[in-house]
């Protein structure tokens, strides 16, 4: 038995030297903000944001699919295509209204999620959001922890906890920590207002206590970190075709990203799944239509 547990073991270090050969980092922390248009970058204090621009590589127009609205964003920017092929078309989506060019084995269009649940089993993946909707879109089945943040609205800080507790616990290969307090506010208040600019301050507040756990237990050198949205805003509201509503922040910085500052080349919502996919040394499937941004990795 033991001779079994051992050789089963050397396997399990085997593959995963092997993977790890392709990866460009050992981990990969996302933090995304529905309703941030890239246009408040420059108006906004965002100092730890900024200090990820300054050390990595960004672009303030990245382009989400039409229309300009939530489910559909998330979706694209988790599955690695647009609206046409993933089939999901409605700001609050919980299924594809068009069907899905290709479903996996849990019956889903293939996400980031599924494919390190194909490609590395063994990897812990988790996402956490404060919109419920998000779970709909991620391929649930192939995620290890799904945490749900309730009444954000008296506990703002709660999602950041939640994502410093789940660091701390799990180290995971792959996290998505989703926050819809700016939309909130965007359709409240406005977005451009100073409550929006107020929010988006505190948030980034929380993007600086993520980064401080990550180092705190030391795999920050080997993690790569993206900020970005899922589409901006204009007035009260989203889902047109203004620059306003379309253009959102792509920021990434950390192992192997090259200090280049902005960089120029057109960015689609769906590059961001295969720029993941990439950093993991992932293969991607032939439906998803996202291009890796391989000129922000040093080692390509």
């Amino acid at each position: 038995m033991k001779k079994i547990g051992l050789l089963l073991g050397m396997f399990f270090l085997l593959a995963s030297n092997v993977m790890a050969s392709n990866w460009k980092a050992g981990h990969v922390v996302m933090i995304a903000f529905d309703g941030w248009g890239a246009y408040s970058v420059p108006k906004a204090e965002i100092p730890n944001i900024r200090q990820l621009m300054s050390e990595g590589c960004y672009t303030l127009k990245k382009r989400s699919v039409l229309p300009s609205s939530s489910a559909i964003n998330w979706a694209s920017m988790f599955n690695g295509a647009g609206t046409e092929i993933h089939g999901y078309t409605e700001w609050n989506s919980q299924t594809p209204e068009i069907p899905s060019r290709v479903v996996n084995k849990h019956g889903v269009f293939p996400t980031i999620y599924s494919l390190l649940d194909e490609q590395c089993p063994l990897a812990e993946t988790g996402c956490l959001a404060e919109w419920e909707g998000i779970k709909y879109l991620i391929d649930s089945l192939a995620v290890d922890y799904w945490g749900l943040s309730v009444n954000y609205e008296e506990q703002p800080q709660r999602l950041c906890e939640m994502a410093e507790e789940y660091i701390k616990s799990k180290k995971p290969i792959f996290v998505s920590i989703c926050f819809d307090q700016l939309d909130h506010v965007g359709h409240a208040d406005g977005h451009d207002t100073p409550s929006y600019y107020n929010k988006l301050n505190e948030l980034d507040a929380y993007v600086g206590r993520i980064i401080k756990v990550l180092k705190e237990i030391g795999i920050y050198d080997d993690t790569v970190i993206i900020v970005t949205a899922d589409h901006g805003g204009i007035n009260k509201g989203h889902g047109g075709k203004t620059l306003q509503e379309m253009e959102v922040p792509f920021i990434i910085s950390g192992k192997n990203i090259r200090s280049g500052g902005e960089f120029k080349e057109s960015m689609m919502q769906f590059d961001t799944a295969a720029t993941i996919a990439y950093a993991l040394g992932l293969k991607q499937p032939q439906v998803w239509i996202g291009r890796p941004m391989v000129q922000v990795f040093e080692n390509k």
